[in-house]
């Protein structure tokens, strides 16, 4: 292959010039080794590349010049983006439908369900701010003296009285919710749902020693 003056002159000044891309310099080089003569296999040894990246690279220099070693070649995606009918979809049946078989969607019982990759389901919630595994569960107590029974347990631990003896059970180790006092609030963009629980705790008999579980109502405090 033969170089005219005009384009082994751009090469070699691609070749100089330290601010010049990478890529635009092995390229030059493989042509410029081509005009000196070398076979293909000496030059992929010289440049450091592959047989077919050399062949690749003269044949383009020969048909586009050096314009052409210097922008690649445009490519499709590998994968189509997503419709905006299928992030809608999925957006849909996450705020206002549930599987059959549990109680809220995972990224890839999801993504089997809609016909598309868990990773772009994860990506359209990412999108919209939602997360289907957090639920915030709330319980308002009803007791017109709830403040007052809470100021009095709190202050035993704070300023308890001279002498006194404190006993505290904690019985959220064998919690177990029952049933929903109130509807939950949907999940919605940048909220999670919320529920309210009706728990039971342990109460061990005196008598029997054996363990009934009596319902009780177990207040909180929301901020």
């Amino acid at each position: 292959m033969e170089l005219g003056t005009s384009d082994r002159g751009r090469l070699e000044r691609i070749v100089a010039d330290r601010n010049s891309v990478a890529k635009h310099v092995y390229r030059a080089r493989i042509v410029l080794l081509a005009g000196a003569g070398l076979g293909t296999t000496r030059i992929a040894h010289r440049v450091g590349k592959s047989e077919p990246t050399v062949r690749r690279w003269v044949e383009r220099f020969t048909t586009q010049g050096v314009d052409g070693l210097l922008r690649d070649a445009t490519r499709p995606p590998g994968r189509p983006p997503l419709t905006k009918a299928v992030v809608e979809r999925v957006v849909a049946m996450t705020l206002h439908e549930l599987p059959p078989d549990a109680t809220q969607w995972s990224a890839r019982r999801l993504a089997k369900a809609v016909g598309v990759g868990h990773g772009a389901v994860q990506k359209i919630w990412a999108a919209h701010g939602l997360k289907p595994h957090l639920i915030r569960r709330f319980k308002l107590s009803t007791d017109q003296r709830f403040a007052e029974k809470l100021r009095d347990v709190v202050g035993l631990y704070i300023d308890p009285p001279e002498r006194a003896l404190v006993l505290s059970v904690d019985e959220k180790s064998q919690m177990q919710a029952l049933d929903r006092t109130q509807p939950g609030l949907p999940m919605k963009r940048g909220k999670a749902g919320t529920m309210t629980h009706l728990c039971t705790a342990p109460v061990r008999q005196e008598r029997s020693g054996s363990i009934r579980q009596k319902s009780r109502l177990l207040p909180s405090i929301r901020p």
